[in-house]
């Protein structure tokens, strides 16, 4: 089902996933709530933002086409601040206010604290762009029944970069410049380096940074005496753009290769776009791609809000439709309804790709890596990562 068609089907069909209640059972609503919990200001307001932006413009869609079983989707959000506390909080003000669903929030800290809110009250949530190892599951390895994501965990796609710099760069050496300060920097980092060293590459050297850092002269300095293929930099677009500039006016002329972690415009502006060639990372969707919804939503996106959408609108967009096609399958806005739908999704049609939820509630979906040329992505390629 095309997304644009969710709310369609209903005037149709309504008969979609309606087992989960009883034969032809479809409860009607005069109006279905979701919730957003997004950091709208903070240190991780750029993720939230964009985010939230997204989520709101989905609900604006479907409400145009229609709505939700047969009643208005009505939108209820609220801002945690980029703060462990405020999380939960919004999390227990959201569950509430009796909203079928959450979308959020940004970070994987934010939604950890989340975690047992929604466990507690009984209420699904989707992580837009929450990518941490193993967070769907508990201390015993267990699935938290009402926590679901569309983004690839950290481990998959720092074993999808080992496999891109080895089978399509050639490289056999790397060096890691990593911050230290993320559970993010250093899950892609063991990722990494566990894949290649299986694929027959050797990590040559090890740097560290911490977030924050702007400075990172002293240690790329100590690289131009070490031999190497590729320089992986697991960690985000804050600093991983100053440190693009400072390697490359340094003389380190070899690929940059990074995680999801630099996919913001912001990257480009901190390092200059010339600075920025042949540098990699992976990413949930493609801007270059010719899916018709993708394009639609890109310029919808950019006509409502006047900028580009980048890859955390995407997933959040996603998020929101995986919810709402959610409850349309179940035929009900109750929410264990909802949750057996979404632990039920196959073959979901979104903007980052047709995809499943496992058993672990993680979508089964591609990684693709992007190449960027004078700041611009020049190239995409899906990676396939062995088993």
């Amino acid at each position: 089902m095309k997304l644009r068609k969710l709310a369609l089907s209903l005037l149709t069909g309504l008969a979609v996933g309606s087992s989960l209640l009883g034969a032809g059972q479809v409860l009607a609503q005069d109006t279905v709530k979701i919730g957003g919990n997004f950091e709208l200001t903070g240190d991780a307001a750029a993720y939230g933002t964009p985010m939230s932006e997204a989520a709101k413009l989905a609900v604006k869609e479907v409400n145009e086409n229609g709505g939700v079983l047969g009643g208005e989707v009505e939108y209820v959000e609220y801002d945690n601040t980029s703060d462990l506390t405020e999380a939960a909080s919004v999390a227990q003000r959201l569950a509430s206010e009796d909203v079928v669903g959450i979308v959020g929030p940004a970070t994987t800290g934010d939604s950890n604290a989340q975690i047992p809110v929604i466990q507690e009250a009984a209420v699904p949530a989707i992580l837009p762009a929450a990518t941490g190892n193993g967070m769907t599951l508990d201390d015993n390895g267990d699935v938290f029944e009402y926590l679901f994501r569309v983004a690839f965990e950290d481990a998959f796609q720092g074993r999808a970069a080992a496999t891109y710099v080895t089978e399509t760069l050639g490289a056999q050496t790397a060096a890691l410049f990593v911050d230290q300060s993320t559970d993010y920097a250093t899950g892609l980092e063991q990722a990494f380096t566990e894949e290649f060293e299986a694929l027959g590459g050797q990590v040559v050297t090890t740097e560290s940074f911490q977030s924050g850092d702007t400075d990172f002269t002293a240690s790329l300095t100590s690289l131009l005496s070490q031999e190497f293929d590729v320089l992986y930099v697991p960690g985000y677009y804050t600093e991983v753009g100053l440190l693009i500039k400072q390697a490359r006016e340094l003389g380190i002329t070899q690929p940059i290769v990074g995680g999801d972690g630099l996919g913001n415009q912001t990257l480009v502006d901190l390092a200059g776009a010339s600075n920025v060639n042949d540098v990699y990372y992976t990413a949930h969707y493609s801007p270059l791609s010719d899916d018709e919804d993708l394009q639609d939503f890109l310029t919808k996106f950019e006509e409502e809000y006047g900028k580009q959408a980048d890859q955390f609108a995407v997933l959040s967009y996603d998020a929101t439709m995986l919810l709402l096609d959610a409850v349309e399958r179940a035929g009900s806005a109750d929410r264990q309804a909802v949750t057996d739908a979404l632990a039920a999704t196959e073959t979901f049609d979104g903007l980052t790709g047709t995809f499943s939820i496992d058993e672990d509630h993680n979508p089964v979906k591609e990684v693709l890596m992007l190449q960027l040329t004078n700041g611009e992505v020049e190239n995409v390629e899906a990676v396939n990562v062995g088993e």
